[in-house]
C-alpha cells in the first residue's frame, strides 16, 4: 500500500512540474506576442502615421482591411486608407499619435487583438483621445492589420 502511495505522490509531483512548465511556456509565448504587437503598433504610428511613411503604412495594412470609425463609419479600401494618411501628412499642422495604454491577447492561430487608448497631438499640443481595437493577422511570420475599430474620440482633457 505504501508503494502505491509513493507512486501516486511521485505522479502528482510530475504532473505539477509539467503544468508549471506549460504555464511558463504559455507566459513566454504571450510575452513574445505582446512585444511583437507593440513593435507593430510602433511601426504603424511612430513611423507610418507620425513620420508620414506611406511605404511602411502599405506594408502593415492588410489588403482587405476594414476600418470602423465612430466619426466616418466604415472604410474597406486600403487605397482610401493610404489616401487618408497622405492627406493628413499634407496638412500644414503636424498631427501625431501617442499610445497611452493597451492590452494584447492572442486570437488562437489567427493572430492577436490589441485594445487600447491613445492621444492625438497637433504640433505637439494634445488635441484629443480615442480608443481602438486592432485585429492583427499573422501570415508566414508577418503581421498585418486586418480590422480596426476606432471609437470614443473626445477632446483632450487634462
Amino acid at each position: 500500500m505504501s508503494n502505491m502511495i509513493n507512486i501516486l505522490v511521485l505522479f502528482m509531483l510530475f504532473l505539477k512540474r509539467e503544468t508549471i512548465a506549460q504555464t511558463n511556456s504559455e507566459v513566454l509565448k504571450l510575452n513574445l506576442l505582446k512585444s511583437e504587437i507593440i513593435k507593430m503598433d510602433s511601426l504603424l504610428f511612430d513611423v507610418a502615421f507620425n513620420q508620414c511613411d506611406a511605404g511602411a503604412f502599405k506594408k502593415i495594412i492588410a489588403d482587405d482591411v476594414e476600418f470602423y470609425d465612430d466619426r466616418s463609419g466604415l472604410n474597406i479600401s486600403k487605397a482610401n486608407e493610404i489616401k487618408s494618411l497622405e492627406a493628413k501628412c499634407a496638412r500644414p499642422e503636424k498631427l501625431t499619435r501617442k499610445l497611452n495604454s493597451c492590452v494584447i491577447d492572442k486570437l488562437g492561430d489567427f493572430g492577436a487583438v490589441q485594445v487600447g487608448e491613445h492621444t492625438f497631438y497637433s504640433n505637439g499640443i494634445p488635441e484629443g483621445t480615442g480608443k481602438f481595437i486592432h485585429i492583427w493577422e499573422r501570415k508566414e511570420n508577418e503581421w498585418k492589420l486586418k480590422r480596426i475599430v476606432s471609437y470614443e474620440h473626445r477632446p483632450y482633457k487634462k
